[in-house]
């Protein structure tokens, strides 16, 4: 088992933390990973994009280029990734953000209005745990409970850990209704 994930959007919203966190649960699951973070002109307000890699045996490389997921933050990481993505892959989308749709349909998309569940949690800044939520409940490669076992391990924020786990539990919940409504099959 191998699975590659891409996440992007801009500096400051949350993108290194969430692909932190993926590789974080994944070790902590016993499994081997890589991240590699990929910073634009500027941390904040740049483009910025991560690679994780999870797997149950040894690592060959840990380049991206044809993730089987990528997680889309906003329209340039969208444009970005669109294409890239592995035949059978999936593209979650922040739809708060990104006005645009994906055509491909030899993938799965989902749009999560990550930014405004966000806003409902408490904090914006909380998109990227909404996206976390959906992505790890439409392609559970691990589990929500170690997601956030690694959260509460490796956050350094303590305080902001509530939150975090409403933002997760949200994203969860998109993803619940996206398929319960038919929009998504798994």
């Amino acid at each position: 088992m191998q699975h590659d994930y891409v996440f992007a959007g801009f500096g400051g919203q949350g993108v290194m933390f969430a692909g932190q966190l993926l590789a974080y649960a994944a070790m902590d699951e016993g499994l081997q990973v890589t991240w590699i973070p990929s910073y634009g002109p500027e941390m904040r307000g740049g483009t910025a994009n991560c690679s994780v890699v999870i797997s149950d045996r040894l690592i060959g490389s840990p380049a991206v280029s044809r993730p089987q997921h990528a997680i889309v933050f906003n329209n340039p990481s969208f444009d970005k990734y669109v294409d890239r993505i592995a035949v059978g892959g999936l593209l979650l989308i922040n739809s708060s953000l990104v006005t645009k749709q994906a055509i491909r349909e030899d993938i799965t998309t989902l749009y999560v209005p990550a930014t405004d569940l966000a806003d409902q949690v408490g904090d914006l800044k909380l998109a990227n745990m909404v996206l976390m939520g959906a992505l790890i409940t439409a392609s559970p490669v691990l589990t929500l409970d170690a997601v956030k076992r690694a959260l509460d391990v490796h956050s350094s924020k303590r305080d902001k850990l509530p939150l975090n786990l409403k933002a997760l539990d949200a994203g969860a919940q998109a993803v619940v209704a996206a398929h319960r409504e038919g929009c998504l099959a798994w």
